[in-house]
């Protein structure tokens, strides 16, 4: 009976809105630019700190497993096992290396999702999440499994704080990405491989860059524009034995190609025009507008002003695309430092922040690494709520919309973990105490009272974690 009235009593305040509260500064900053509090660590306080945390660059609190080349040779002995397995001679060697890329993508779900947990640079963190989803790809097949967990790392967290079209170029060329938008097929019909294998041309990475990546859907670019952007696309490809980036002339379409109104190419194919043309959609100010939408989006509301998102792309343009003047022109702003808990955290943004809040011990962070060990199922409690690194459900990305997360079974699974969560943390920390830090002064109080007048500790904490100030920033 106890259990029912405390399922009863999470869901109430999960559906409730925050009651008015005076939120501080440094909790803002904590929860909406970072993954919340976690025990011993001292918070950035404003933007200047925040800011500050983006000089690390890509410093990781794990190590992020096998270089791409290491990965790509184990995908390719997997390979010539295949074709040498004429009388199943290979099956159980085949069987090894198959088993050992699955166990590799499933440690590189397991680091992406605790690195943020015990990374000190939350507003960094928060960043490559949100260009990781910008810039989404996941594991397709076997080969993309063994890719996918090298794309931030090598992608995306060297180039956040820098200048778009250089984070744009890293990203699209990036093997994971031409494998997950089948670029690696793709091939000029009158160039000589493609007469040759009489194959063609595939738009995807063309049409994501445009809708998805740069301009936005609904800009001025038409069918005819991707087409011709595919064209100069081809020859673009990756090194399956080595997973290194390739250009390959003889895939590449002859002649000239004209995207948006601008020509490029006309001499022999190479990758420069490719990058040219990509830093050409980097500096569109349609591609500001885009950009700066999404990222007010992400970190404020799901209906930003005008006035933010104007501010936003105003500094975007005028600097270049430098991201960090965003970044900076975003802290700025008077909006993102107003109603405090507007946005609905999404479901890993919950996991990360509950998990942080409990601060895991070194050996929680073992048994949470390891797919033997069932004491924290990390993987399975992202995946019951849908939003599990490296497995998007798209090139779009997770959706922003507290509607698409808000769901019946989506709470039921967040009160869930807030209840193993609770239990865990009850064995070092109090109901109030818990509070204290995990809310950071955001706690209405009627969230206080129910916390420290709960039955039992673990109830308190897991009231805690399943209220609606905590699932919201």
């Amino acid at each position: 009976m106890r259990r029912k009235r405390h399922v009863a009593s999470c869901e109430l305040l999960t559906r409730e809105r925050r009651a008015s509260v005076k939120v501080p500064r440094e909790t803002i900053a904590a929860i909406r630019f970072g993954y919340g509090f976690r025990p011993g660590e001292t918070p950035s306080r404003d933007a200047a700190a925040l800011l500050a945390t983006l000089a690390p660059g890509a410093a990781l609190p794990f190590d992020a497993g096998p270089d791409i080349g290491e990965r790509a040779a184990r995908f390719a002995r997997f390979n010539t096992l295949r074709r040498e397995n004429r009388d199943n001679s290979n099956r159980s060697a085949m069987a090894r290396v198959q088993k050992s890329i699955r166990r590799q993508y499933q440690t590189d779900i397991r680091v992406r999702a605790l690195t943020p947990v015990l990374s000190p640079y939350g507003f960094y963190e928060r960043l490559a999440w949100f260009w990781s989803n910008h810039f989404a790809v996941g594991g397709k097949n076997l080969i993309g499994k063994a890719l996918v967990g090298r794309f931030e790392k090598e992608a995306i967290r060297p180039h956040l704080a820098g200048p778009f079209n250089l984070l744009l170029r890293a990203a699209v060329t990036h093997p994971a990405m031409l494998l997950y938008l089948d670029q690696d097929r793709s091939m000029g019909p009158d160039s000589s491989t493609g007469r040759r294998r009489k194959a063609g041309l595939n738009e995807n990475l063309s049409r994501e860059i445009m809708e998805l990546h740069s301009l936005g859907v609904g800009s001025a670019y038409t069918q005819g524009d991707v087409r011709q952007f595919a064209e100069l696309l081809t020859g673009l490809g990756f090194n399956r034995r080595t997973g290194i980036t390739a250009f390959t002339p003889a895939r590449a379409e002859p002649g000239a190609e004209t995207v948006l109104g601008a020509r490029y190419g006309g001499g022999p194919a190479r990758l420069a025009d490719i990058y040219r043309a990509l830093d050409d959609l980097a500096a569109n100010p349609a591609t500001a507008r885009h950009i700066a939408r999404k990222l007010a989006v992400h970190f404020t509301s799901d209906a930003p002003s005008n006035s933010l998102i104007d501010h936003l792309a105003t500094a975007y343009r005028r600097t270049g695309g430098n991201l960090s003047a965003v970044y900076a022109a975003l802290l700025d702003h008077d909006e993102s430092w107003s109603s405090f808990g507007d946005k609905v955290k999404q479901p890993f943004d919950f996991i990360v922040s509950s998990l942080r809040a409990i601060g895991p011990t070194p050996a929680e962070i073992a048994a949470a690494l390891d797919p033997a060990d069932r004491s924290l199922p990390l993987i399975r409690a992202m995946r019951r709520l849908a939003h599990t690194p490296l497995e998007p459900p798209g090139p779009q990305g997770w959706p922003e919309s507290a509607a698409k997360w808000i769901t019946p079974q989506g709470l039921t699974s967040r009160i869930e973990w807030a209840s193993r969560l609770g239990r865990i943390a009850a064995e070092r920390s109090d109901p109030r105490a818990f509070l204290d830090l995990a809310l950071g002064g955001a706690a209405s109080p009627a969230v206080s009272f129910a916390a420290v007048n709960a039955a039992e500790r673990w109830e308190g904490i897991a009231l805690v974690l399943a209220s609606s100030e905590f699932n919201r920033r």
